[in-house]
């Protein structure tokens, strides 16, 4: 392949995605879930018309027609663009008022337009300034700061600048909104930071609902038990003699009925009493129409019901073998909760009626939405204290006081809590790195605007930063990047207006300390998501630092090549981590091998782009190692073990970030913990069912990821500490019951602990002890057996 070809995707996964959510908006029973499925599909069949069509390029920076690369996009799952632009959103409420009063003759082709061109005459200006100096705004998308710059600018007396601006944002004028939502301003301090708004915790608390299942058992205790039990009531006052019951033989299908018979008195009232149950009955069913169907046809209740309404006045309508029914049924409930009115039946009902009166989850969680609507909707919680108490007297009717609220709603509240990201981390709301890079920009923001020397210059930058860490990102391929913050145009215009300050640059270096141990620590198992890679990245350059970070790159969408920093980060790997464990371990290439490569000669250009021959063909020579089969159709997987390599070889960003940031004494310190709790998380997952073959081929990928974070850490560690976590894994995967397939991984590793090497085929030599890899072309070696998989149920299926 020609350094000139360039890659396409196929619109397959496209497909793939459609047909699976409409699969769950047909077959999910959760109505939210089938409404969001259906909205998903609609985003799909978005994504196959462009590409059918011809609007969307999938793979490329500007994947819409005649769009700039700086607009928002709306983006499907995998990085497909559907077309839409999240900036081109219905006017709001407060965007029609003022729309309303605009003089006639404003111009304008859309209201959109019309409004965005108001702001730029006197009046929208004095608005927007004093929105401006007051910080009386919110940025949801980045296009909705455009306008506050033009304001900036222009008060500035920068009107070349601001008239340059304009006319770049001009064409898109007529359909996106310029400018923000006027409002108080509610973001998070710098210092601290929030996951999610108020608002938006609020509306999910409040679709809480009571489930299918405990709904219908509430209605039964409470609507349908009396009415049986006056049912069995009306019915006993026909019986002449003792009441029908069960043998001594009771527990017996064919048990044999003693007692009298019923139809065989009845009372003046008979008529009346019939008649007003089965209005009751007739009222309740229409009520409940949904719960009804655990009235089974052949149950007592049914049989009882439909001789009762045979029976107007007496039960000549009925034949021997009907009336026979009844007394059976009647002996039934009464041999099992006593006859009406008995001790017996009056405490099942009321254990079973003390069972529901509790309030339910739903209904709890009207009072937390409740109590969440005295805080700001677009801010934060200051604390939690004051919204987690017991309800209070007369706070909702129907709930007494005195009512917990239940932990996991006021976990779901912990969402909205503005606390530092380690407070987080700690009380589970952090609980992962995608997460953290989605908080982090709070802090980053502060930081990268605190380079402008004016302050409400500097508060849009802060917010038009954390707006634009929002966006999803973009498939690409060719080596394509994503779009930069500083590609937006009211951004770029702002560059020269920048001053590196050494307080803010010092003050980089030290939240890019605290956010990379906090990511080691907190989730030592996982390597870190591209989104915070990304983010740490923005911090680096921040604090003047160069390190070659590198992302995970998906295994179908791999072009066979990599980037100078790959190899920047694998000869920073050989050099720091020479003759450790992990050396040994993973074979990693001698310092000396990528100095010895001659300069230039590794270097190729491909799309623009100068890559590392060297690296690429190391990978794909030691990825051999996984190829165990001829099968030359399955590329995805082939690419993968080649991808897995470069991994193995950067240690993907661990030595790196450790030697760039000085972590060096602070790791080593840490790193038998990190080792220890890494290598039980791998028996835990290598531990748990997988449903399907999908599920254990990522299991085993997420476990082998895991396993190389682990020998990292324990490379930090003495021998000593080294040798006691192979003793103490040993132990823990032969209590999981795993020690059958996965024992190879655990010889392996004490096999090297023990100064041992694998061969060139990731064994060892006359032993079953293997090197551990996620990615194989083939079978894999640790893969569950069908008879470790749950069955298959109708919900998995």
């Amino acid at each position: 392949m020609s350094s000139e070809d360039r890659f396409t995707a196929s619109p397959g996964y496209s497909f793939g995605q459609l047909q699976r959510a409409l699969d769950t908006a047909v077959h999910a029973t959760d109505p939210q879930v089938r409404a969001r499925a259906r909205d998903k599909a609609a985003r799909w069949e978005q994504v196959i018309a462009g590409i059918a069509s011809g609007h969307l390029t999938v793979g490329s920076r500007t994947p819409v027609a005649d769009t700039p690369t700086w607009v928002t996009l709306e983006v499907a799952h995998g990085g497909f663009a559907t077309g839409r632009y999240l900036a081109e959103s219905p006017l709001r409420e407060d965007e029609m008022e003022r729309l309303r009063s605009l003089p006639a003759g404003t111009p304008g082709s859309t209201n959109r337009e019309r409004l965005n061109l108001w702001y730029l005459g006197d009046e929208g200006q004095t608005v927007l300034l004093h929105a401006l100096r007051t910080e009386q705004y919110r940025v949801e998308v980045p296009e909705e700061s455009a306008l506050l710059v033009v304001t900036w600018l222009l008060d500035q007396g920068q009107v070349v600048q601001a008239l340059d601006l304009v006319a770049e944002l001009r064409p898109l004028m007529h359909r996106l909104r310029f400018t923000p939502r006027l409002t108080a301003n509610t973001a998070p301090s710098g210092s601290t930071v929030r996951l999610e708004s108020v608002g938006t915790v609020a509306a999910a608390i409040r679709r809480t609902r009571v489930p299918a299942q405990l709904a219908a058992m509430r209605e039964t205790m409470q609507v349908w038990h009396p009415l049986y039990d006056r049912l069995v009531a009306l019915w006993c006052v026909t019986v002449d003699g003792d009441l029908p019951s069960l043998a001594d033989d009771a527990g017996k299908a064919d048990a044999r009925v003693v007692g009298g018979w019923p139809c065989q008195m009845w009372p003046a009232d008979w008529a009346e009493r019939r008649r007003a149950w089965l209005a009751d009955a007739d009222a309740a069913a229409r009520e409940h129409r949904d719960t009804t169907a655990h009235r089974h046809a052949k149950g007592n209740f049914a049989r009882l019901h439909r001789a009762l309404e045979r029976c107007p006045v007496d039960s000549r309508a009925l034949s021997g073998r009907e009336v026979g029914w009844v007394r059976r049924a009647l002996a039934n409930t009464i041999t099992r909760h006593g006859a009406p009115g008995s001790e017996t039946r009056a405490a099942l009902r009321s254990i079973q009626a003390a069972s529901v009166t509790h309030p339910t989850y739903a209904t709890l969680a009207q009072v937390l939405a409740g109590r969440l609507d005295r805080y700001a909707p677009d801010g934060g919680l200051p604390a939690i204290d004051p919204i987690a108490g017991d309800v209070a007297d007369g706070e909702a009717p129907d709930v007494p006081a005195g009512s917990p609220i239940p932990h996991h709603l006021i976990a779901k509240t912990m969402r909205a809590l503005e606390a530092p990201i380690s407070d987080l981390i700690t009380r589970g709301v952090i609980t992962s790195g995608e997460v953290l890079a989605r908080v982090l920009p709070q802090i980053t923001s502060q930081l990268l605007a605190a380079n402008l020397a004016d302050p409400a210059l500097a508060t849009v930058y802060a917010h038009t930063y954390a707006a634009f860490r929002r966006r999803r990102s973009l498939l690409l391929l060719n080596l394509q990047h994503q779009v930069q913050f500083d590609e937006l145009p009211w951004m770029a215009v702002l560059a020269p207006l920048r001053t590196d300050r050494d307080q803010v640059t010092r003050a980089a270096q030290q939240t890019l300390r605290q956010g990379t141990l906090l990511a080691f620590t907190a989730f030592p198992h996982a390597i870190l998501p591209n989104p915070l890679v990304r983010e740490i990245g923005a911090l680096a350059t921040q604090a003047g630092l160069r390190i070659p970070l590198v992302e995970e790159v998906a295994a179908d969408i791999f072009m066979g090549t990599f980037t100078t920093k790959w190899r920047d980060a694998a000869e920073i790997a050989s050099r720091a981590l020479a003759g450790t464990l992990y050396a040994r371990y993973y074979d990693l290439p001698e310092a000396a091998f990528w100095s010895q490569q001659r300069p230039g000669a590794n270097l190729v250009r491909r799309w623009g782009k100068q890559t590392a021959a060297d690296f690429a063909a190391l990978c794909t020579e030691r990825a051999k190692e996984a190829q165990t089969a001829n099968d030359g159709g399955n590329w995805a997987a082939g690419n993968g073990t080649v991808l897995e390599q470069s991994q193995i070889i950067t240690t993907h960003n661990l030595a790196t970030l450790i030697e760039a940031l000085d972590l060096g004494e602070q790791a080593r310190q840490i790193a038998p913990d990190l080792a220890e709790r890494t290598l039980d998380w791998v028996v835990r997952r290598q531990a748990q069912p997988c449903p399907d073959h999908h599920a254990a081929l990522q299991m085993i990928k997420n476990t082998a990821y895991a396993w190389r974070q682990a020998v990292f850490f324990l490379s930090l560690c003495d021998e000593q500490t080294q040798r006691a976590a192979v003793t103490r894994l040993q132990e823990h995967v032969t209590r999981a019951g795993i020690r059958h397939r996965f024992a190879p991984a655990v010889d392996g590793l004490a096999h090297v602990v023990g100064g041992g090497r694998f061969t060139s085929h990731g064994t060892v030599d006359g032993h079953n002890a293997r090197r551990f890899l996620g990615w194989t072309v083939g079978p894999h070696w640790c893969m569950p057996s069908q008879a470790e998989r749950p069955a298959a149920t109708e919900d998995s299926v």
